[in-house]
């Protein structure tokens, strides 16, 4: 399967490609889908690799500051998450007015979108790509977004919906928001994008000359107003979209009598790390998948295939079900624990014991409404990537 192929789901392979990360490359060539991206948000998104790690391994080998671009795209993935806590579920659904009233936009996905066969090439390409490897450079995604949303005319919830179950990194936070932020519900101005700016950024096969999207910002912002969507001569030829499924391979039902009188520690598809070490002694590691989240937010094989193949290289035994079959499988057990995370929470019973994953960046001391406020705001006081919070804990681990 190209996913693993691509992203093997082993920490050996995370921190190899961690080790390889350039991030003067990285700041110079970020916006090119041929760039020096890193490529980590798979193993970072499940767990494998967490955000004090990435910056203590790279700022060890690298000459980095509390201004480096590198440093800031990682606040952009705290920022995301920090707005979830902030808001909650109301992340699902526009967090202010967008240029069009929400009832402008179409609550389902054309085909010839599904299908890649827009005959627009940047659009067909970012389709294929996803689909044939379950991840799409950020740009790629920012494009695909504004597509759908400004000139199709298509609610940006649709599309993040659809795009969440096709990635390996796919995380609620940093995919709706994002879609969010292109769509204008989540920033001050709808993200628009032309011809001219795909090809400064992406290969040959990308480009769109003589599409709709060869003109002007201009023309380009009075579309994105305008109710109607725009006029489309679809291919005939595309690919078919991959299926998507709530039922993971090799689960069982929960099991009360394989936990009866043992301390656990519970893997779940967002806890794909090592467990940690000061867990008591005979520890036993058990996978859990909660069906909750998995009928809201079905995947592609490849992401089953990822975090699937993770989990059973840590869990000998791998549960699927309800809150209520796993809160009556864990009454026997001597002590749960568990990586807390936002995904599988709402979907474990009050006795797991939840660590919290170390936080990079300090928490503000009151709300931020925009990145640039939240950035400021953690930044203050702070001379020196030393004094972040988590490269402080990692460094004394």
């Amino acid at each position: 399967m190209t996913g693993l192929a691509e992203f093997p789901p082993t920490p050996a392979a995370a921190r190899a490609r961690l080790a390889a990360v350039q991030p003067a490359a990285y700041a110079r060539s970020r916006n090119a889908l041929d760039g020096a991206v890193t490529r980590l948000s798979p193993y970072i998104t499940h767990g494998l690799l967490s955000l004090p790690e990435v910056l203590a391994t790279v700022a060890a080998r690298h000459r980095l500051d509390l201004g480096h671009r590198f440093v800031m795209e990682l606040g952009w993935r705290a920022w995301f998450r920090y707005q979830w806590r902030q808001h909650g579920e109301a992340i699902l659904s526009s967090l202010h007015p967008g240029p069009l009233p929400e009832a402008a936009y179409a609550d389902e996905l054309p085909a010839d979108i599904r299908q890649a066969r827009t005959g627009v090439p940047v659009i067909d390409q970012a389709v294929r790509t996803l689909y044939a490897t379950g991840y799409l450079h950020n740009h790629a995604r920012m494009w695909l977004a504004s597509y759908v949303v400004h000139l199709r005319k298509v609610h940006w919830r649709v599309g993040a919906d659809w795009l969440l179950g096709h990635l390996l990194d796919g995380d609620l936070a940093s995919n709706h928001l994002s879609w969010q932020w292109v769509a204008g519900t989540g920033s001050h101005r709808p993200y628009l994008f032309n011809a001219d700016n795909v090809a400064r950024c992406a290969p040959a096969p990308w480009h769109c000359a003589s599409t709709v999207l060869d003109t002007g910002y201009e023309a380009l912002d009075a579309l994105a107003h305008s109710p109607q969507a725009v006029p489309m001569r679809p291919s005939l030829v595309g690919v078919d979209e991959p299926p998507l499924s709530s039922q993971p391979t090799g689960a069982t039902a929960p099991e009360p009598e394989a936990v009866a009188g043992r301390d656990v520690w519970l893997v779940h598809p967002w806890a794909l790390g090592d467990p940690p070490p000061d867990l008591p002694a005979g520890c036993l590691c058990v996978g859990w998948w909660p069906a909750e989240q998995h009928a809201a937010w079905p995947w592609s094989a490849a992401r089953w295939a990822f975090v699937g193949t993770r989990m059973a290289a840590l869990a000998p035994q791998r549960w699927q079900g309800r809150l209520g079959d796993l809160a009556a499988a864990l009454t026997g057990a001597r002590s749960v624990h568990t990586l807390a995370d936002p995904h599988i929470d709402p979907w474990l019973p009050p006795e797991v014991q939840r660590r919290a994953p170390a936080a990079l960046f300090p928490e503000p001391d009151r709300p931020c409404p925009s990145f640039s406020a939240w950035w400021s705001r953690s930044m203050r006081g702070l001379r020196a990537l030393s004094e972040l919070p988590g490269l402080h804990q990692e460094a004394q681990a």
